[in-house]
């Protein structure tokens, strides 16, 4: 008997390193979930999430206590089959719009006998981005730095060989005067950009009155639009919130604002509409400027895409404010259209997902990719 007692012993399958008890999660085990570098969820037998971490509500996976995506459900009973582990990357849209998507690497462990799964998701999306974007960008740059550094190179020498005609050092010094301000734009743009790749702001979000941040980006155009007498239009009483980085999202606002000012005859007007539709946003910005060729139209939000460098270099523009209008509305699962007619001005339009507490907008998970799955 007690051989066969040792025997029984021996074929028993060896207890999972992430054993829980079957009724509860362990503070222990909970503690070492929250110690990984990971968001996770914890299933029981009968698919109801018994614990999930804080950041989970980012990726939109949970309704009604259950994993809500397809290609993460296939998962899990894949590793109840097998009782082995089994890793898979996931492809989730950022909102209902636009192309920002997470990149996940998840992984799905048994948890001893008891039915139970742990779900890990690694973000990599991040760096993936950031490697790529990093590849062009210093190249950009350098380029970009040259030009107003040579300038005020140039303009030195100018003044040291002016030294005995006043007239041409005071003109000098107002060109080094623009030059350095063009510097000092271009590096704060730079900075700028460089936060928001290294950022994710769904992450940290909070919720506000979409109407708070226009009537804040309009605040911070008016020395701009007084004197280039530009009147800017807006009226809305809308509640609609939206999740978010606030200040992002009115960088956004005040860079299309800018850039229609900037762009437009003195003595027009700039027109902002806001209206919800379908469960999202739409923010317009309308103005009565020189339009842009349809040619370029596809490529205006480029990092330094300029559709006329001379005007740039007149109205002080980096190359910078549509990247990084797009590039937060992106993140902020959102999207941006242009609409334009050279001569007729130009149409730009923000589409974000409306918040609400009622909803999480779980529908888009279930739209999910999964890529590479193995054990």
């Amino acid at each position: 008997m007690a051989w066969l007692k040792r025997k029984e012993e021996e074929n028993r399958p060896a207890p999972s390193l992430f054993a829980v008890p079957q009724s509860s999660l362990a503070p222990e085990f909970i503690d070492l979930l929250r110690a990984v570098d990971a968001e996770s969820i914890v299933l029981n037998a009968s698919d109801i999430v018994d614990y999930s971490s804080e950041g989970i509500a980012t990726f939109n996976l949970i309704r009604d206590e259950r994993v809500a995506n397809e290609s993460l459900i296939r998962l899990v009973r894949a590793v109840r089959r097998s009782g082995l582990a089994q890793e898979a990357t996931l492809e989730l849209p950022r909102g209902p719009v636009g192309a920002g998507t997470h990149d996940l690497l998840v992984r799905v462990l048994p948890l001893g006998n008891a039915g139970q799964v742990a779900i890990l998701i690694f973000d990599d999306s991040e760096m993936r981005r950031l490697d790529s974007i990093r590849r062009d960008f210093v190249a950009n740059i350098s380029h970009e730095l040259k030009t107003p550094i040579g300038a005020l190179s140039i303009l030195s020498e100018a003044v040291l060989g002016a030294s005995d005609d006043p007239e041409a050092i005071t003109r000098f010094a107002n060109r080094m005067q623009t030059e350095a301000k063009r510097l000092s734009d271009l590096v704060q743009e730079i900075i700028n950009l460089s936060r928001l790749q290294d950022d994710d702001p769904l992450k940290r979000a909070g919720t506000f009155p979409i109407v708070e941040s226009i009537r804040e980006a309009i605040d911070q155009s008016r020395l701009t639009s007084e004197s280039r007498r530009t009147d800017i239009i807006f009226a809305s009483d809308s509640t609609a919130l939206v999740k978010g980085d606030q200040v992002q999202i009115t960088m956004a606002i005040h860079n299309l604002i800018e850039n229609a000012i900037n762009y437009s005859p003195e003595g027009t007007r700039v027109a902002i509409a806001l209206k919800t539709q379908d469960g999202l946003l739409e923010i317009s910005v309308s103005d009565q400027g020189i339009g842009i060729p349809e040619k370029d139209l596809e490529r205006i939000f480029e990092r330094f895409y300029r559709v006329d460098p001379a005007r740039s270099r007149l109205t002080g523009g980096t190359g910078l404010g549509l990247s990084i209008v797009k590039h937060i509305v992106t993140n902020h699962g959102g999207d941006i259209a242009v609409w334009s007619v050279e001569g007729a001005g130009s149409t730009f339009t923000i589409r974000l997902p409306i918040f609400t507490p009622e909803s999480t907008d779980l529908d888009n998970a279930e739209n999910t990719t999964a890529v590479e799955a193995h054990s």
